[in-house]
């Protein structure tokens, strides 16, 4: 695919509330100490479940940022939707409130999840299957409804371009910024906010994949727990939050003199068409997705620095992943860096997209690469550089991010070091 003749995109803003930090300056550094997130549940009483532990966000209170009245109409899911963006438009340097009606029109949002409104869901069947339906809140349907969040986001600051939702489970916040560029790079919006956004660590949640048998059930250790390519690695670990990124067209940004951090090259999307839940053995569809970012990208393997994996720590995911990356880029696969900061922040699922990528635009920022923390046992089929325990400092002009979702779905985006 001809990268000729398409409007550049360019990141010139970040957004994250994570469970390791609830800002992206201490989200960061978090990161830099290969600090997890991982504790007991608090939010219910865990002891029915195997998995009793999570990555809850850590001393967030939604009234430091929204009206009392405000939040307590929304789910969680949004408030946090609502954080990051916020914070993604301040560290772009947009005041909204001094936008000029054109501008609006051409500043838009595309915001997702993965299961959106699930905790505003489980208390009002609650109350349905106790109390009636007279007793239903009737915010419940605009408290669930994952198209809310980027609603939310364009009323708070009056953003009047396109807006809809995302969702494709834990490939949506990859997709999310995909959308948001190609708005842009047709030409239908200057200025997007993109991202995703996840507050599912409810007991219906938690228990659904539970029974799965797709989470860790290390009690004993839950911040040992997420150990991606570890040989011990028995599942991933929950996890919430948002990540949100300002993407805009670059000569918009010139011109008001926006900070860039990176340009947005390149992306690819693919399905697995194999199974519901499991990833395709080989790798197949990630591979595809992969393959498909460097070609819209025109960048060639051996120029990727590093590469944000999906790495859930799960035993088939973790293989099948490493197995798409090499057949991609061959024996480059062990000269670049590799990593996946759900060591850390446990999997955000419609969030970790987002929040992936704002890490990996941080890496070609700092020129540092995110260590994978919790490694102990090596794993003969997953045998490449995936930054074990510590950061790496070294030159990243060029970051991939992969996420993969249940359903097949595969993403992959390509961040590269500016350039004029």
């Amino acid at each position: 695919m001809s990268t000729e003749n398409r409007r550049r995109v360019v990141v010139t803003g970040l957004g994250a509330l994570t469970p390791i930090g609830n800002s992206v300056p201490d989200f960061w550094d978090a990161m830099m100490r290969g600090e997890s997130g991982a504790a007991p549940i608090t939010y219910f009483d865990p002891s029915r479940l195997r998995c009793q532990f999570a990555c809850e966000l850590k001393g967030f209170d939604a009234t430091d940022y929204l009206d009392r009245k405000e939040a307590r109409r929304m789910d969680a899911f949004s408030q946090y939707s609502l954080v990051a963006a916020g914070e993604a438009l301040r560290d772009a340097g947009i005041d909204t409130g001094d936008m000029s009606d054109r501008e609006r029109e051409r500043t838009g949002v595309v915001f997702g999840s993965g299961i959106g409104g699930i905790g505003t869901l489980a208390e009002e069947f609650k109350a349905f299957h106790e109390r009636g339906p007279r007793r239903l809140s009737p915010f419940l349907v605009p408290a669930m409804i994952i198209d809310i969040a980027p609603g939310h986001v364009s009323i708070q600051h009056d953003l009047r371009g396109p807006n809809h939702a995302v969702i494709s489970a834990c490939a949506t916040g990859n997709n999310a910024i995909v959308d948001a560029a190609l708005l842009i790079e047709r030409g239908l919006a200057d200025t997007m906010v993109a991202g995703g956004s996840e507050a599912g660590i409810v007991e219906i949640t938690v228990g659904g994949f539970d029974n799965m048998r797709a989470l860790s059930t290390r009690n004993d250790s839950p911040e040992t727990a997420s150990r991606p390519f570890d040989a011990d690695r028995d599942g991933f670990v929950m996890g919430e939050g948002a990540g949100a990124l300002v993407l805009e067209e670059y000569e918009h940004a010139k011109a008001r003199g926006a900070t860039i951090y990176a340009e947005v090259v390149g992306y690819g999307m693919s399905a697995d068409a194999y199974h519901v839940s499991a990833p395709h053995p080989e790798g197949r569809g990630a591979a595809r997705a992969m393959r498909m970012a460097l070609e819209t990208s025109g960048l060639k393997p051996e120029d990727v620095d590093y590469l944000n994996m999906h790495g859930t720590s799960t035993p088939l995911g973790d293989a099948a992943e490493t197995r798409g990356i090499k057949e991609v880029f061959g024996e480059h696969a062990y000269d670049m860096n590799l990593s996946s900061t759900k060591s850390m922040t446990g999997h955000l699922l419609g969030a970790a997209g987002a929040i992936e990528a704002v890490a990996s635009v941080l890496a070609v920022k700092h020129n540092k690469v995110p260590p994978t923390i919790n490694f102990e046992t090596p794993d003969p089929e997953c045998d490449l550089n995936y930054t074990f325990n510590e950061p790496q400092e070294r030159e990243v002009k060029v970051a991939l991010s992969n996420a993969f979702g249940f359903g097949g779905h595969n993403t992959c985006v390509v961040f590269k070091e500016m350039e004029d």
